[in-house]
C-alpha cells in the first residue's frame, strides 16, 4: 500500500531540494567584531538566512565577535549550529555552550579538518588573520583540486577588496596562471551569500565552473 506524504514531509523534502545537497554552510570570520557595524549586522543576517534554508551552520565555536553573532542569530532562529574549537581556545574564546554540538578538538589542525569535512560550502566574513589562513587554505585545496566545495567570499563594505586586488596581482604576475585558477564567488550583501551558495553547489554538481581569478577581474 503507498501512503500519502504528509504536509511536513512534502515540505521538509521541498527545502532539501531547494538546498541542493547543501546541509551545512562553514562560516570563518573574526572572534572580534571589527570597526565597522556593518560586520555583525551583516553575521546576524547569514546566521537568519541559514536557519530558514534550514541549513547547519559549522563554525569555530566561539562566542564573540562576528563568530558569536552568526552562531547566536542562527540559534535564535531555530537553526542548528556546530561548533569546532581547539581545547586550548575554549575559554579564550568564550565556547559558545548553547550550540547544538560543540566538538573539542586537540589542536587547529584537526580543527580545519573537522570543519571540512562536515561542510558543504564556505563563507569568508571580515576577519583576522586566522580568518584570512582560513580563506586560503580553502582557496589553495579547490585550486589543487582537493574539491570542489563553493567558496564564498562576503566582501561587506569592501572588506576584502585588498585581498581580491592581491590575487589580481598574483595573476598578473603569473603566479596564478592557466591551470590553476583560483575558483570562488564575490558577494557584497550578506542577503546574497545563502543563495549563491546552493546556486554554486548545484553548478560544481552539474560540472560547471565558478568563475576564476583570471576571469573575474
Amino acid at each position: 500500500m503507498q501512503k500519502k506524504m504528509s504536509s511536513k514531509s512534502k515540505s521538509r523534502a521541498r527545502a532539501a531540494e531547494a538546498r541542493n545537497g547543501v546541509e551545512n554552510i562553514c562560516v570563518y570570520c573574526g572572534s572580534g567584531p571589527g570597526a565597522n557595524p556593518a560586520y555583525a549586522e551583516a553575521a546576524r543576517v547569514l546566521g537568519r538566512h541559514l536557519a530558514e534554508a534550514g541549513i547547519g551552520l559549522v563554525y569555530g565555536g566561539g562566542g564573540m565577535g562576528l563568530m558569536g553573532e552568526v552562531a547566536t542569530a542562527t540559534i535564535t532562529n531555530s537553526g542548528r549550529v556546530t561548533g569546532i574549537i581547539p581545547r586550548f581556545l575554549t575559554e579564550r574564546e568564550h565556547m559558545l555552550r548553547s550550540a547544538d554540538e560543540l566538538v573539542i578538538t586537540e589542536n587547529m589542525h584537526e580543527r580545519k579538518q573537522l570543519m571540512f569535512d562536515r561542510s558543504d560550502a564556505f563563507v569568508a566574513l571580515p576577519g583576522g588573520v586566522g580568518t584570512l589562513e582560513e580563506l586560503v587554505e580553502q582557496l589553495t585545496w579547490s585550486q589543487l583540486g582537493q574539491h570542489k566545495k563553493p567558496i564564498i567570499i562576503a566582501n561587506i563594505n569592501g572588506f576584502w577588496t585588498p585581498f581580491l586586488d592581491l590575487l589580481t596581482h598574483m595573476t598578473q604576475q603569473a603566479f596564478i596562471r592557466k591551470g590553476l585558477e583560483v575558483i570562488f564567488t564575490v558577494v557584497d550583501r550578506a542577503e546574497d551569500i545563502v543563495p549563491t551558495a546552493i546556486a554554486a553547489a548545484q553548478k560544481a554538481a552539474e560540472g560547471a565552473s565558478e568563475e576564476s581569478v583570471l576571469e573575474k577581474f
